[in-house]
């Protein structure tokens, strides 16, 4: 393993080969920990590329606090809905608000469900519904990440804090916030030592069965802890509890000696691990947020002013405080340390809807983690996408099923080289003899032909990134991009092209 993951630094066939082939938590763990910074950085960049990782990067935004009004709760969440940022829901807080105003925290639920159409990520969820807390837990100005570390656990013990009865109380409602959520996070830290912090690994296991049922994606939060032994533990329970997306917490919870060395370490470890691609972080101060985005970090979830993410990311200590607005803030970070040709940063409504199109043309038939070759089709946010409003609503014109009935010839060419183009070439395997793969970017047409060649009948070429050679030397041309300006740029220079939007 340490052979395999020091060559995939700088070559990316090794990465590909790595990324198809077993990996067990304790190897890789060493095998990063003996790479430098930089090393460990590239490595987390490479495993970012299409098809080894998700390559968008995102805001995730928490709208919610125990002591917001309605009003203001309601307009946060429209104002994610407009930017198309995924919606953060801190369960106790939901259930706070909705008993102030008269109401169960389910029928706050309800009302930010109908007035948006974006994710829904749920949080703060025990084994009998939403968490409650008392007022000192909710209203606490962020002590722990206001002083920095060695804080290993909340310093108020808040888990013990937990008002069971009340919780008890919402109980006939449990499975009905797990339904109208795209997604649960649940949190593994009791087991690194965070026993203050988080719920035991019994009641995780509960949610996470819970959410795999109602088919959700599942999220597991760990900390950065020393940097080694606690990353073991965190990974290996993500792991066994199912998880599909890694959130690494850093922040006082980072008490490694040298923290941003760990930081970018940690999310280049779970590159590699995580099993639908995706790796956020929900607590990390500015210096490891901007390591972490260079080691191929897809997520920070921040917040508006009160609610907790929105101290915990993006600010220091000496300023992590409650109250502060981090959404702003992360999002300049996050132009300032990342590149990208191929979508916004951090990715918006468009992209959002070109995604959700993109998951409703392939159909759940396909779906991560169901594989085409060597990788699953999509990654955690197809799951998630699935599950939410964007993608009931949004209309394509056809799907992967509608293209075998307008192929008349025995070649076609698929221009673009993605997860689309992939199921499609699945589609029409039995009916063509040659597909001809084109795409702007090198990498993903190589790393597309590569797979379907050892998975379909047909011959599978590429084009060389060049998709008039594609569409002279084949009978029939497909566009399987979801972006409409993309669609419209590649149908005025090529004539007779199916598109699927």
């Amino acid at each position: 393993m340490h052979d395999v993951i020091k060559e995939a630094i700088n070559d990316m066939d090794a990465a590909l080969e790595l990324s198809k082939s077993p990996k067990d938590v304790i190897s890789t763990v060493d095998a990063i920990s003996e790479l430098s910074t930089g090393e460990a950085m590239k490595l987390g960049m490479n495993f970012k590329r299409f098809p080894l990782g998700c390559d968008l990067t995102e805001v995730v935004v928490g709208t919610c606090a125990s002591d917001l009004g309605m009003q203001d709760l309601l307009g946060n969440c429209i104002l994610a809905n407009m930017i198309g940022a995924t919606i953060h829901i801190c369960a106790y807080a939901f259930a706070d608000i909705g008993e102030a105003h008269g109401m169960k925290g389910i029928d706050v639920l309800r009302e930010v469900n109908a007035l948006t159409d974006i994710p829904l990520d749920l949080d703060h969820f025990g084994h009998h519904g939403p968490m409650r807390f008392p007022k000192d837990i909710i209203s606490c100005h962020g002590q722990c990440y206001f002083a920095g570390p060695p804080f290993k656990e909340c310093p108020r013990e808040r888990i013990h804090s937990r008002l069971v009865d009340k919780e008890k109380k919402g109980e006939l409602d449990r499975d009905e916030w797990i339904k109208l959520s795209s997604s649960v996070a649940v949190n593994l830290t009791s087991e690194q030592g965070g026993e203050g912090h988080a719920a035991p690994y019994k009641e995780a296991e509960k949610i996470a069965k819970l959410a795999k049922a109602y088919g959700k994606g599942l999220e597991a939060i760990m900390f950065i802890g020393d940097g080694y032994d606690d990353l073991i533990t965190g990974f290996g329970k993500s792991l066994d509890i199912g998880a599909d997306v890694l959130v690494l917490e850093g922040g006082p919870f980072n008490i490694s000696q040298n923290r941003l060395d760990s930081f970018a370490k940690a999310v280049a470890m779970a590159r590699i691990l995580a099993p639908g691609k995706v790796v956020a972080t929900n607590g990390a101060y500015e210096d490891e947020c901007r390591v972490g985005l260079r080691a191929g970090l897809n997520a920070i979830i921040t917040g508006f002013p009160k609610n907790h993410h929105g101290y915990m990311c993006g600010y220091s200590p000496g300023t992590a405080r409650r109250g502060n607005f981090g959404l702003p803030r992360v999002i300049k970070i996050m132009k300032e340390e990342v590149q990208s040709q191929s979508t916004g940063v951090p990715i918006g409504r468009g992209e959002l809807e070109a995604l959700a199109r993109a998951v409703k043309v392939v159909g759940s038939e396909y779906l991560y983690p169901n594989k085409i070759g060597s990788f699953p089709v999509g990654d955690a946010h197809w799951v998630v996408i699935a599950n939410s409003d964007i993608y009931r609503n949004i209309a394509v014109e056809k799907t992967v099923k509608d293209i075998p009935e307008v192929i008349n010839g025995e070649s076609v060419a698929l221009l673009g080289g993605r997860f689309i183009s992939w199921v499609v070439a699945k589609e029409i395997d039995s009916i063509v003899d040659e597909i001809i793969i084109s795409d702007a970017d090198p990498w993903v047409e190589k790393a597309t032909v590569d797979n379907l060649r050892g998975v379909l009948n047909s011959e599978v070429k590429a084009a060389g990134s060049d998709d008039k050679k594609a569409v002279l030397n084949s009978k029939n041309s497909i566009i399987t991009s979801t972006v409409p300006y993309v669609v419209r740029k590649i149908s005025r220079n090529i004539n007779g092209a199916v598109a699927l939007i």
